[in-house]
């Protein structure tokens, strides 16, 4: 199942060199792992619900367990403070929907789990 990589960063007007050195380093510590950028400090075109400042990065993995070797890796982790010293943000990884995916069955589970025991 497909494991995604999201960032919420929030870039400076003018970025540090190291940010610079950040980004061209990146992907050759994805390569390894399957990693590819999805989305990549794209700012919102239009913000329909609430509050969501910064710019968005998406990178999609084969596997969550890809995806955090990737983040655990010694490649990766090396370039984390290249990042986090200049750009504030918040980063997760989570698990895509298994194909095919239901959202009514998703529904019906969650409802039949709020309901307690019969």
């Amino acid at each position: 199942m497909t494991a995604y990589a999201i960032g919420n960063l929030h870039p400076k007007p003018v970025p540090d060199e190291e940010v610079f050195v950040y980004i061209e380093r990146i992907q050759s510590t994805l390569d390894p792992f399957g990693g590819r950028f999805l989305i990549h400090g794209a700012p919102h075109r239009e913000v329909l619900e609430g509050d969501w400042p910064g710019a968005v990065v998406l990178i999609a993995f084969p596997t969550y367990e890809k995806a955090r070797a990737w983040y655990d890796s010694a490649a990766y982790q090396e370039l984390i403070p290249l990042r986090t010293r200049h750009l504030a943000g918040d980063i997760l990884l989570v698990d895509g929907v298994a194909e095919p995916y239901d959202p009514a069955a998703t529904a019906a589970l969650m409802r039949a789990a709020s309901a307690g025991p019969a």
